[in-house]
């Protein structure tokens, strides 16, 4: 029985983190480089300070002209302001960009990280492609938003403060004119950042919807191209990226909106100023020096201003990205620990190597028991074959073994031991797994026979190699072992070899096999049954088929059927006490009883 339906990823929208949750998360990345961040910080501030400074140096410089002073020293001052401030700002710029890289390796890593412990019933309704694009495109959103954003706002803030209070210093009419317009600009720029987030986060989505999509229709290439599909899959792809780009327009609207109201205030400020400025020198209220000054303070509040702007914007795409990626670190993981207080071992037959003692599982509360009250045993020895029609329970059982679902009644009992007991790494490292589509992990044939047995030695690879009958189609490859698997390396058939191949080098106790002949020829297959009945000689094997031809030499077939074990036996024994399993046999046109040869 298959999970219940879930909706794709493009119909599932991300469910929204309070504000302060996605700060946390973003800081929770930032944290570990802090001692970087605090330097940068420093170095913005003295390049800050360094600009606060020239305006006064500028009217000193205005001063000296009006009385004939000396300007070797205000001048002197005012060239190595600006030096040092281009030095700083260089050192500042490598340092926090090299820092953003760091941030976001960080981020990809601990994401890949949290992907690959996520229990397989988390992961098995959502897209690959879009948990494919929360690693490589969100990430790059929350690069701005853990560092420059940062330094930039406290270099605003401390800009602007500073601006201010020398302003203060100079003329405090012509400040409460600047105060006035910048409050304003703030309240109508404050307005618009929940809006920017909010549209940077639903074109997130879509790219995510587009890269689900496209991963899936590119993985069924052949099949897209046989049903001349490909301008529907087109159109629908296109779809995802329209209204990636609909949202990517509006959050671009918003931040110029943002942008505009920001230099629009600057300007107006200026303006004012200026008007101001004028009536209060010719009523003799202020120098002509002052007004000069206070206008370079009012041209250097636009760099404070737009830092501000710039880190406000920063932080909401940050924002959008951090609750695209706190969904994935909500998401339940695997624990290596064993789930239960280790108990006194239980008594088991003496042949058997995993018993299932009245099991029942559902995959969700109002859904039939995909498994209900199962009890079986394994042989410790022998080919064990478990049929049944589709929906009776079959790889819910694999799932079980493999810990990737735990039984909601009953137990399972390895060696004398419960599951509950075993530590997930010690339970696997007994147990080599086929899966029904046999996929093989990028990399080179070699990696992938030894995978699961990164110390297996070349002649157990090419020991597995003989057994599946792949071993002189290896050596006719260009570059044997060591040749890098892609769809187009191998056809279906050899790639499943490869797979049963790579499952019999380990030489597990438990051999796990999901429909591991269903794409082979005759000879081969006749070649893998060679090989499943060596590997059952010396352990257990237990075989789900839909194919009745690659089992009918079993030790024993256990015939489910609605979740229940119907019954047990051999295949002579199923056939002559089964209605079921004949049905079966005959569906599949295998003769019953022995034909006359001609």
């Amino acid at each position: 029985m298959s999970a219940p339906y879930s909706p794709p990823a493009e119909e599932r929208p991300t469910p929204d983190l309070p504000t302060g949750a996605k700060i946390r998360l973003l800081w929770s990345y930032a944290r570990p480089h802090k001692r970087i961040l605090i330097v940068g910080l420093l170095l913005g501030l003295v390049a800050t300070g360094a600009e606060l400074v020239t305006p006064l140096v500028t009217r000193a410089v205005l001063d000296g002209l009006e009385v004939d002073a000396s300007l070797r020293g205000p001048v002197t001052l005012l060239a190595v302001l600006l030096v040092a401030g281009a030095v700083i700002e260089l050192v500042q710029t490598i340092l926090l960009g090299t820092l953003a890289e760091r941030i976001i390796l960080a981020a990809r890593t601990g994401m890949v990280r949290q992907l690959l412990r996520t229990k397989v019933t988390e992961l098995g309704t959502r897209s690959p492609g879009e948990m494919v694009t929360r690693v490589t495109s969100d990430t790059m959103l929350i690069r701005e938003a853990t560092t420059s954003s940062i330094v930039n706002g406290v270099n605003g803030l401390v800009g602007l403060v500073g601006a201010l209070a020398l302003m203060a210093y100079l003329d405090v009419v012509l400040l409460g004119t600047t105060l006035g317009v910048i409050v304003l600009v703030g309240i109508l720029a404050g307005l618009l950042m929940p809006k920017l987030a909010k549209a940077q986060q639903e074109a997130q989505e879509e790219v995510g919807a587009l890269g689900g999509r496209l991963e899936g229709v590119l993985r069924a290439l052949r099949t897209v191209k046989a049903a001349r599909a490909e301008a529907r899959e087109t159109a629908r792809i296109s779809l995802h990226a329209e209204r990636s780009a609909e949202k990517s327009i509006r959050a671009v609207r918003l931040e110029a909106w943002a942008w505009t109201i920001t230099g629009g205030g600057i300007n107006l400020a200026i303006m004012l100023i200026l008007g101001v400025g004028a009536y209060r020198v010719a009523a003799g209220e202020m120098t002509v020096t002052t007004l000069v000054a206070f206008l370079l303070y009012a041209f250097q509040l636009m760099m404070p201003v737009m830092l501000l702007t710039m880190s406000m914007t920063s932080v909401q795409s940050g924002l959008a990205a951090a609750a695209r990626i706190g969904e994935i670190d909500a998401m339940a993981t695997e624990s290596d620990a064993a789930t239960a207080v280790p108990a006194a071992a239980t008594t088991m037959a003496d042949d058997a190597a995993l018993e299932l003692r009245d099991v029942e599982y559902r995959y969700s509360p109002e859904s039939a028991p995909a498994l209900d009250g199962v009890s079986l045993t394994i042989p410790r020895h022998g080919h064990t074959a478990i049929i049944g029609p589709s929906g009776a329970g079959k790889t819910t059982i694999f799932s079980l073994l493999l810990k990737f679902l735990q039984p909601q009644r009953g137990e399972i009992v390895l060696d004398g031991r419960p599951f509950a007991d075993w530590r997930l790494a010690d339970l696997r490292s007994r147990i080599a797994y086929v899966e029904q589509d046999t996929p093989l992990v990028p990399g080179t044939l070699r990696e992938n026979l030894a995978y699961a047995a990164p110390d297996a030695t070349e002649d157990e690879l090419w020991a597995a190699l003989r057994t599946v009958r792949l071993d002189d189609r290896v050596r006719d490859l260009e570059h044997g072992l060591d040749t890098e698997l892609s769809p187009t390396t191998m056809s279906g058939g050899e790639r499943q070899r490869v797979a049963l191949a790579r499952a019999l080098v380990t030489d597990a106790e438990l051999l796990l096999l999901d429909e591991a002949t269903a794409q082979l020829d005759g000879l081969s297959e006749a070649a893998v049954a060679e090989g499943i009945r060596r590997q059952a000689a010396t352990g257990a094997v237990v075989t789900i088929a839909h194919r009745l031809s690659t089992v009918v030499d079993a030790d024993q077939i256990v015939l489910l059927e609605a979740g229940r074990v119907r019954a047990v036996g051999t295949h002579q024994e199923l056939l002559q006490a089964d209605d079921l399993y004949r049905e079966l046999v005959a569906a599949l046109r295998i003769a019953t009883t022995p034909q006359p040869v001609s």
